[in-house]
């Protein structure tokens, strides 16, 4: 009964608030993209994390009692696990919710072209084909076009959002084909002296260098030649919806795991014992042990966060998957505390011992010598570089009577700063 009365709850709690969310969408804007005008449905979110986690810690800690007295009860164990599993739900749907509020935020109305002739040139060439006399601006060697202004930024935006790491880590925009970064090994060396004692040359300082070289990810969707004549939407909108998506998707595993090849070089590979481990000339990310061979303790954790150098630790964060924050949720500190706690309010992601979550898709799952946790400042710790740009190719072409959009952009990534990142490793 519990498990249902639960469960009903979760999904009645999901269901109103993306019902009304989806109520408020009164303007044509890209796929995915919901306008949020107040946040009295993430409050509501809000409000169903916090109930469903006290139900969950009073019934985990019956549990316990009940393990402590020899007396492992199953079905209590299993209404922990289902409380677990409705809070993850509305979890999820807060964190839904707050990416509607971003991406609302960043793509309101009210705002006047930067280069509307432009734009409206771009409209009538995804429609009809035309190429108009303003479309010469953003004419390529090639054929292709540059998008516009806006529906670059739309997109640019909109990534920001749908993929975690490129709101957490460095951006740095390039216009050449790679991008190289100098790092200061330092080296230098003084002395003291006396007033007219020799003065001896010092050592000098080195340089390393990484250079980061963008991969090409690419998008083709298409459309009806009927569609477009007779489309009263704003096209643009609806291409940066059939784009932004599978973007993020593409991004976020190659800047997790990408092995550099034609795709960015993934942070997980920095780690000790990674293919990139010796690629950075700092070094390679450190690793902490979780403190049991095959699980996660509170213990591990805490010591993920002190082996962080203090300086990194003002803007330091955990990311980790969703199924990893679950197993989290039950963990206690020496007082205790839970060490997992919800969001408290609309825009606030959770936290884990006061640090915030950030939910990453791709993360490893919990397991022997498998790294499902990494903690540090990733604004100073990762770089994505972005080759300026998005080129779209129309092609009324290859597949009649549908004309494709050939999407493309350039982006690459890698090791920033290995120092202001850790891991966790499930290791004795």
């Amino acid at each position: 009964m519990k498990k249902v009365m639960m469960t009903s709850i979760a999904t009645a709690m999901i269901a109103s608030a993306m019902a009304a969310h989806a109520a408020q969408a009164s303007q044509p804007v890209p796929r995915g993209i919901v306008s949020v005008h107040a946040d009295g449905d993430v409050n509501a979110l809000i409000e169903g994390v916090n109930k469903a986690f006290h139900d969950f810690k009073a019934e985990h800690t019956k549990q316990l009692d009940e393990i402590k007295k020899g007396n492992a009860d199953a079905l209590q164990a299993l209404k922990v696990d289902n409380i677990n599993a409705d809070i993850a739900k509305l979890q999820a749907a807060v964190d839904k919710a707050n990416e509607q509020i971003a991406a609302s935020a960043m793509n309101g109305g009210g705002v006047a072209l930067k280069d509307k002739e432009y734009t409206n040139s771009f409209q009538s060439h995804m429609q009809r084909g035309t190429v108009e006399a303003s479309m010469n601006k953003g004419a390529a060697p090639e054929g292709g076009f540059l998008a516009p202004t806006e529906w670059d930024r739309t997109i640019t935006d909109r990534l920001l959002v749908v993929s975690p790491m490129r709101g957490i880590c460095f951006v740095q925009p390039t216009s050449k084909d790679s991008f190289t970064k100098l790092f200061n090994n330092r080296g230098a060396t003084s002395g003291w002296v006396g007033e007219a004692a020799a003065r001896p040359e010092t050592n000098t300082p080195t340089f390393g260098s990484l250079t980061y070289k963008p991969g090409e990810i690419y998008a083709n969707p298409s459309a009806t030649q009927q569609m477009l004549d007779d489309a009263e939407v704003n096209l643009e909108a609806w291409l940066a919806g059939e784009v932004d998506g599978e973007f993020a998707l593409q991004e976020g595993a190659a800047f997790l795991s990408g092995n550099g090849a034609d795709k960015p070089t993934g942070i997980l590979t920095y780690i000790t014992g990674g293919a990139n481990a010796a690629a950075h000339p700092w070094g390679d990310i450190k690793t902490v042990a979780s403190g049991s061979a095959a699980a996660l303790t509170s213990d591990g954790i805490i010591d993920l966060i002190h082996a962080l150098p203090e300086e990194y630790t003002g803007d330091a964060r955990f990311i980790m998957s969703r199924t990893t924050q679950g197993s989290i949720r039950k963990m206690k500190d020496g007082q205790g505390n839970y060490l997992w706690q919800p969001s408290m309010q609309a825009g606030q992601p959770a936290t884990l011992l006061g640090y915030s979550i950030t939910t990453m898709p791709g993360m490893p799952a919990v397991a022997a010598n498998s790294t499902p946790i990494l903690f540090g400042d990733f604004r100073r710790g990762y770089m994505i570089v972005d080759r300026m740009g998005i080129r779209v190719l129309r092609d009324p072409y290859s597949k009649k009577p549908y004309v494709q959009f050939y999407t493309t952009k350039r982006v690459g990534g890698g090791l920033l700063n290995p120092d202001t990142i850790k891991a966790l490793k499930v290791s004795a």
